[in-house]
């Protein structure tokens, strides 16, 4: 028997151009990359999310995305302790 509920990628293709007006209207290209950014965090971690049954597929994306973000921040958050304790008398 085949699938019956499309793939989570799949999912993330069709968010990805849902979303696209939105992403014409910003303003500059620094938005735009960045807007690009959080769909590349979500294709990042979608074997995970495909893992999750959730009533909306969207709250998968944005799991993602935010787990995304905070392991970026925890890296920046090290990288700037380590700036510190280089700059420590």
């Amino acid at each position: 028997m085949g699938r019956t509920l499309p793939t989570f990628n799949t999912y993330l293709q069709a968010q990805e151009a849902a979303w696209a007006p939105f992403r014409r209207a910003l303003r500059s290209r620094e938005e735009r990359d960045a807007f690009d950014h959080l769909f590349t965090l979500a294709r990042t971690y979608a074997a995970e999310a495909t893992n999750v049954a959730r009533p909306l597929p969207f709250e998968a994306i944005l799991m993602a995305v935010a787990l995304g973000q905070q392991m970026e921040l925890a890296e920046l958050r090290q990288r700037l302790d380590e700036h510190r304790e280089d700059d420590a008398p």
